[in-house]
């Protein structure tokens, strides 16, 4: 569990790296500091089934979770997102210390 956990973070920082990248040429070449939302990135890859997300949430969860924390939170930069959520899980596939043993160094 821990080696899909671990491949799962270094995708997701490999991801927010290649974003960074790409948020940092286009505002180069438009001389503009401009990133890409999560939201949007989200609308890139899944499509039209991320429109069905907030009848879904406002429906089964509760409205109040949509307007102010998931529109909130789908406008953090892609790079963010992925950097952070990667490096959690990352850290969260580490393998454990152990909590006591020989010390072998003096």
């Amino acid at each position: 569990m821990r080696f899909l956990v671990r491949m799962l973070g270094y995708v997701l920082v490999a991801g927010g790296f290649v974003t960074l990248l790409t948020d940092g040429a286009r505002s180069i070449a438009n001389s503009l500091l401009r990133f890409t939302p999560l939201g949007e990135t989200l609308l890139t890859l899944v499509g039209e089934r991320f429109r069905l997300l907030q009848p879904a949430v406002e429906r089964n969860l509760h409205p109040m979770l949509w307007d102010p924390v998931l529109l909130h939170a789908l406008q953090v930069p892609t790079a963010a997102a992925g950097l952070l959520l990667g490096f959690l899980l990352l850290w969260l596939g580490a393998a454990r210390k152990p909590e006591f043993g020989i010390v072998t160094r003096r």
